[in-house]
């Protein structure tokens, strides 16, 4: 049994643990290496290949692991991955170094942020019902966020945050906290909403909705179907209905139909008539045609004026992505009769199916930089959240790029899937462990009252810890270039 002296107690979070020797805390971040608390991941770098380099270090591999050596300052940048906490809060950042890019002084404050404060928003691409706006959205039964406010071809989530991680139950305090780690490291996670879908997502893959995997984002609303592909259509078919679950289109009641002479077709839809050509609630939210709860089209015909269609009349039925399509030709007592789509329509239907982009998820971090993180970097906090208001100090998250919101504070958010591997860890308060950078000149640092006397060389890195080398992401914007433009080659 170990000698109560060879206990250490870790301070790098509110919880406190007591580790014995060779263990970890409970979050299996920080150690007990040979008597002494250790972050027992290694810090990461990011790093440029030079212009005549088209080799890159794997990323957390043993080919990636630094020897120590000197690293050329102008292609390394220092995430906060690994890095430790400023908890409890007084004490400067783990890392703050100094490197020199195109002949100036630059500092970057790094640290890993615990983030009580955070959620994420997911952009799920699909126009399938995945229940009401406000509806609870759970995770081992559990609520976890709620349905928002729909986009574009998308379904929105906002999960996480504060109230789901400290305002209920421990148990969905903790829940929300291991939803939150999966989702921020792009892992899948299956998802219920109250009357609504089961759901699978994953950053950067395909949604899947009730054991579907969707396939295509819409081209747009009923009515821009129309007004896209009017002309295509036009002389090939004499009415053609675009079914969608918001704004359904009627070519030949539609501007672009009108526009092009086309005649009347007699063909009424269900449905509140907003402008010519264009219905709402044809019927209700579900998964079948353009998000709606059908899956014969016929169905949202309300009636056929005897005095305007005729037999023989061409009707195209199509959803907003393309993978729907039926059509059909009145008979004698003016009813829709199935046929074969013919050739000319097919490859219409089928070049809307072209112009519909991949459907995927977008999984995007949101927090607020608090007392902690700013204290880190100044021992005035309010002049870094003005430094960075004034963008003499660039935000990163393991090096990829952030917004920041305008108003109070620093509100960040920041797109996982352009982040590192493995970048986010938890501490069983429960919060979110995530990195969090600041890059700005050294006399702008100087300025605003930082940490002047713990400011170190790049290469202290390597004393403190293991270090492993990733390679730069080329498509995430440089954080010491001059305007932040993507740059991914050598100064």
């Amino acid at each position: 049994m170990a000698d109560e002296t060879d206990i250490v107690v870790c301070d790098a979070c509110p919880v406190l643990c007591r580790i014995r020797p060779g263990r970890t805390g409970a979050c299996g971040r920080y150690g007990n290496a040979e008597g002494a608390l250790a972050r027992m991941d290694p810090v990461v770098l990011a790093q440029r290949a030079a212009e005549s380099d088209s080799k890159f270090v794997p990323f957390l591999s043993q080919a990636g692991q630094w020897d120590g050596s000197l690293v050329p300052a102008s292609n390394t940048f220092l995430t906060g991955i690994g890095s430790g906490t400023t908890y409890p809060d007084y004490k400067p950042a783990p890392f703050i170094v100094s490197s020199r890019h195109d002949n100036v002084d630059m500092v970057t404050v790094v640290t890993e942020g615990i983030f009580s404060y955070c959620g994420f928003k997911l952009k799920i691409d699909t126009d399938r019902f995945i229940g009401p706006e406000q509806a609870a959205v759970r995770y081992e039964g559990e609520q976890v966020g709620h349905v928002t406010t729909a986009e574009y071809g998308s379904q929105m989530l906002a999960l996480g945050g504060v109230r789901h991680l400290t305002g209920g139950s421990k148990k969905e305090g903790n829940v929300t906290c291991r939803m939150m780690l999966a989702l921020g490291n792009k892992e899948r996670v299956e998802l219920t909403v109250d009357g609504g879908a089961g759901l699978s997502v994953q950053a950067g893959k395909p949604p899947v909705i009730n054991g579907v995997e969707e396939a295509r984002m819409r081209v747009g609303c009923g009515s821009a179907t129309i007004g896209m592909f009017a002309r295509q259509w036009h002389g090939k078919v004499d009415e053609v209905i675009v079914v969608d679950d918001h704004i359904t289109g009627v070519l030949t009641e539609h501007q672009a139909g009108r526009f092009l002479g086309m005649t009347p077709s007699g063909i009424r839809v269900r449905g509140r008539k907003s402008t010519p050509g264009r219905y709402f609630q044809v019927a209700e939210p579900g998964t079948g045609w353009g998000g709606t709860d059908i899956t014969d089209p016929l169905t949202i015909i309300e009636k056929i004026d005897p005095k305007v269609a005729y037999p023989g009349l061409r009707l195209l039925m199509v959803s907003t992505t393309g993978e729907d399509a039926a059509y059909f030709e009145l008979d004698d007592d003016l009813k829709p009769a199935p046929a074969e789509l013919p050739e000319p329509l097919v490859g219409v239907v089928e070049r809307i199916g072209e112009n519909c982009e991949p459907a995927l998820v977008s999984v995007l971090f949101m927090a607020g930089a608090g007392g902690s993180l700013r204290a880190g970097v100044t021992e005035n906090p309010v002049r870094l959240t003005r430094s960075v208001k004034d963008s003499l100090t660039r935000v990163t998250c393991g090096g990829a790029p952030v917004y920041v919101w305008p108003g109070g504070g620093i509100t960040i958010m920041v797109d996982v899937s352009r982040m590192p591997e493995r970048a986010f860890g938890y501490v069983p308060t429960p919060a979110l462990v995530g990195p969090i950078e600041f890059t700005m000149r050294l006399e702008d640092y100087r300025a605003l009252g930082g940490h002047m006397d713990d400011l170190r060389d790049l290469g202290v890195v390597g004393e403190k810890g293991a270090v492993q080398v990733t390679r730069w992401r080329p498509d995430n914007p440089w954080p010491f270039g001059p305007d932040g433009g993507p740059d991914g080659g050598a100064d």
